[in-house]
This record gives C-alpha cells, sequence and structure tokens, in this order.
C-alpha cells in the first residue's frame, strides 16, 4: 500500500486526499487550522457569502430602472456574519466526516519535511508524530500580505480573514487595494450600507483583469457613490481615537472609521523543511511545480495557493486531483491554465476564460473580437440591466473560439458554455447554431458568436 502524507487541508490537500483514498492508498492528512483550511473558514465561503448577503440588499431596494422603489432596508451585519461563520463552520464540518467516511487519517497540528520520504508532526496536543511517506503534498496555502506601515489590529486596521467580528457596519471603510479582493469587498460593503473609499495605486481598478470590463465595474462604484482614489499609494495607515487615518504618497490624509488591507498574498511554506530537502521556490517564496504539481524533488508534490499559480480553489482542487493521479498511477491530464474560468464577484461580475483583450492587443495571440452590449439584450431591459457585455475571442482563420468576457450579474453562470467551447474548441459557427432560450442572458453569447461569423467573412 502506498502511503501518502498531505500537509494542509484546504481544497488542494483534501481533494487529493479524496483521490488517494479512492485509488486505495493510505491517506494522512495535516491541518491546522481545521478542514477546508482559509477557502472555507475565512476566504471563500464567507466572503462570497456576504457577497450574496450584499446582492440580496441591493435587490430588496429595488430598482428605479424596472419601477420598483423600496425603502428602509436595514443589515444586521452582526446577525450576518454569525450565520456566516456557522456556514463555513458547517462546511468544514461535512468535509471532515467525507474525509473520514473514505479512511482518510486527520491529525490536527502543523508538520514539517524531514526529508522526502519523512515527515515529522507536531499536533495540537502537544505530541509528535514521525510520518513514513512514499508520497508527500504540500498544500499549505496562503496569507494575506501585511506591511510594517500599516499593521494589523483586527480592530480598526483588518485583513480580509478579519472582516467577520463586526458587530456594527463600518460607517467609513477605506479599502487599501483595488485588485479582485479589494474591488470585491469595497462593492459589498458599499451595497450593505457603508461609505467606502478604495484607494488604487492604478489607473482603474482591478488592473489584471479586462480593461473594459474593469471601467464597467468602476462606473458602477462611482455611480453608486463609491469614492475611488486612482493612481494613489498609501504610505502608512495608523488607528486614531475614533477610527483610522491613510496618509497616501501625496502627502495627503484621509481618514475613516476601518481599513481594510488587500495588498496581495504570501506563500504559508515557513517551517516546512524546503530548503533543507531541496525544494525550489521562486523569488516570492512560492513553491515551483510543474503541470502534474511535481516540486524539483522526486516523489514531493505541492497544490494550491502555495504554488502561486492562478489563486482559486478550484485550480487548487484540481493540482491537488492530479498530483495524486500522478504519483498513483492513474490516468492524468497536466493543468492547462488556458480553459480555467475564473469570477470576481463584484456588482456586475466579471468572469473570463482563454484568450484575454491584453494577449491580443499585445500580438501575444492573434484574435477576432465582438463586444455585445447587455443593453441590446430583451431580457436584460426587463431587469432593468443597463451596464456589462458579453466578449468573445475566436481564431480569424477557423473560427475556433479561445476565450471570452462576461460582465453580468451571475457572469460566473453564463461563462459556462464560453468555457465549454473553449475547451471542447467549439467554432463561432457551432455557437451560434446552439439555440438559446428567448428572452435570455445568455442569447447574447450566441448573438456574439453570429457577429463573429460576420467578421470572418469581411476579412
Amino acid at each position: 500500500m502506498t502511503h501518502v502524507v498531505i500537509i494542509g487541508g484546504g481544497p488542494g490537500g483534501y481533494e487529493a486526499a479524496l483521490v488517494a483514498a479512492q485509488l486505495g492508498a493510505d491517506v494522512t492528512l495535516i491541518e491546522r487550522d481545521g478542514i477546508g483550511g482559509a477557502a472555507v473558514l475565512t476566504d471563500v465561503v464567507p466572503s462570497k457569502s456576504l457577497i450574496a448577503v450584499a446582492e440580496a440588499a441591493t435587490d430588496s431596494k429595488g430598482s428605479s430602472a424596472i419601477g420598483v422603489h423600496a425603502t428602509n432596508v436595514t443589515i444586521d451585519i452582526a446577525e450576518v456574519n454569525s450565520r456566516l461563520k456557522k456556514w463555513a463552520a458547517t462546511q468544514s464540518s461535512d468535509i471532515y466526516l467525507r474525509l473520514q467516511s473514505q479512511g482518510v487519517k486527520v491529525l490536527a497540528g502543523t508538520a514539517e519535511l524531514v526529508d522526502a520520504e519523512n515527515v515529522k508532526a507536531k499536533l495540537v496536543d502537544g505530541s509528535e508524530l514521525n510520518l513514513i511517506a512514499d508520497v508527500v503534498l504540500l498544500a499549505t496555502g496562503a496569507r494575506p500580505r501585511e506591511l510594517s506601515s500599516a499593521v494589523v489590529d483586527g480592530v480598526r486596521i483588518l485583513n480580509w480573514k478579519q472582516l467577520y467580528e463586526f458587530t456594527e457596519l463600518p460607517s467609513d471603510l477605506i479599502v487599501v487595494g483595488s485588485g479582485v479582493t479589494g474591488a470585491e469587498f469595497a462593492g459589498a460593503y458599499q451595497a450593505l450600507g457603508s461609505q467606502v473609499t478604495l484607494v488604487s495605486s492604478r489607473d482603474q481598478v482591478l488592473p489584471s483583469k479586462d480593461s473594459e470590463a474593469g471601467k464597467v465595474v468602476q462606473d458602477v462604484f462611482v455611480n453608486r457613490g463609491m469614492k475611488i482614489l486612482a493612481h494613489s499609494r498609501a504610505e502608512q495607515v495608523t488607528p486614531t481615537d475614533t477610527g483610522v487615518a491613510v496618509k497616501l504618497a501625496t502627502g495627503e490624509v484621509i481618514t475613516g472609521s476601518h481599513c481594510l488591507m488587500a495588498v496581495g498574498s504570501l506563500p504559508n511554506t515557513e517551517g516546512l523543511g524546503l530548503d533543507q530537502v531541496g525544494i525550489k521556490t521562486n523569488d516570492a517564496g512560492f513553491i515551483e511545480v510543474d503541470k502534474v504539481s511535481r516540486t524539483s524533488i522526486k516523489g514531493v508534490y505541492a497544490a494550491g495557493d502555495c504554488t502561486g499559480i492562478l489563486m482559486l480553489a478550484s485550480v487548487a482542487a484540481m493540482q491537488g486531483r492530479i498530483a495524486m493521479w500522478h504519483a498513483l498511477g492513474d490516468a492524468v491530464h497536466p493543468l492547462n491554465l488556458e480553459t480555467v474560468p475564473s469570477n470576481v464577484f463584484t456588482d456586475p461580475e466579471i468572469a473570463t476564460v482563454g484568450v484575454s483583450q491584453a494577449d491580443v492587443d499585445s500580438g501575444t495571440e492573434i484574435a477576432n473580437v465582438f463586444n455585445l452590449p447587455l443593453a441590446t439584450n430583451a431580457r436584460a431591459k426587463m431587469q432593468g440591466i443597463s451596464e456589462g457585455f458579453v466578449k468573445i475571442f475566436c481564431r480569424p482563420d477557423t473560427g475556433v473560439i479561445v476565450g471570452g468576457v462576461v460582465v453580468a450579474p451571475k457572469a460566473s453562470e453564463l461563462i459556462f458554455p464560453i468555457a465549454l467551447a473553449v475547451e471542447h474548441r467549439l467554432t463561432v459557427d457551432q455557437m451560434s447554431q446552439t439555440i438559446t432560450v428567448y428572452p435570455s442572458l445568455s442569447g447574447s453569447i450566441a448573438e456574439a458568436a453570429r457577429q463573429l461569423h460576420q467578421t470572418q467573412n469581411l476579412s
């Protein structure tokens, strides 16, 4: 029997454990904070639940565009946060029970590599275990990056893991960082009723995403009352008697009741024994892996945010599965990031897959592009949706769909047919010849594909 030791119980770790157990291995999983890791306990599950509450608040307030006018919508943030934490704990418990039912041994504690075949575990009860391993998977995740000039205290200056302790809604929230995390929380707290100021070092929010999509979200934020400070850099954040003061690089000082620091992530790789075993990391400390999750040392694999590869729970889970399929001799397909859909849970959402506008603009990829505004869609008119679009990229010679962007409510659901097309190399003609429901937002996907057929004939 093959002995598998997994360090870290997030999506990369627990999904790997389930696959390894299914393939007949003896599996031990070691987790220090709780099964599900940060994704379940302090990140994806609670944050997206909070965003869902924000969406419900927006819906409850109505839309004047369709003649609905609602008032007196109140948010009990203490109740909201209590429920979020219960949901996260329940999800963690469910995963733990599933692991147990599959015969996975779960240990609470930390672990480090002695060498490629020996793992030392330090358990929360104070005991230590030496585990022999044929295969080791490192899935220890990442944590919020913190700055010495903005010391997080969990009261006035917070990272995104600490937002679920509020008993009162922040009156004036300053968010430092306009990437995915900063934009998602800024939009959510604005919808919940906070006055939000977003400090962005770039000219636009979500600088790593499609620029047209980022502009739509930024315009929506501003129209709803958010203050966005572009080309601004926070040099120092300090608590005051009544809140926080944020000093910008220009010398200007802005004040608020609370400050969320959303300035990136660092890998949880300290204390794993990487140096003594010889496992390579990059300059930022992330573990280097290939497309089947192998590290530089035979028999040792890594998955999830500690590798820094497209830091999504879905990718972490697939990296973990791929590692076990490869290590245990099952059929395996290397990780292909070109077909991975991702989503930003702002309002509206931004979903992307495959080739990007930046790839086309830089000449890295050659593709025809068509952008269809949602405002032309009948269902969008019915729902009062005036912002957003569907964008499709295809090869000019074959019409094969190679990428797409959707900016819309529930874009995370609408991106699936485009992701399916990218994965299976469908053409715009195949997409457009598939009948969609009328009226539906998905009809815009087929319509964008039809327009690309015309573009091909004219080019």
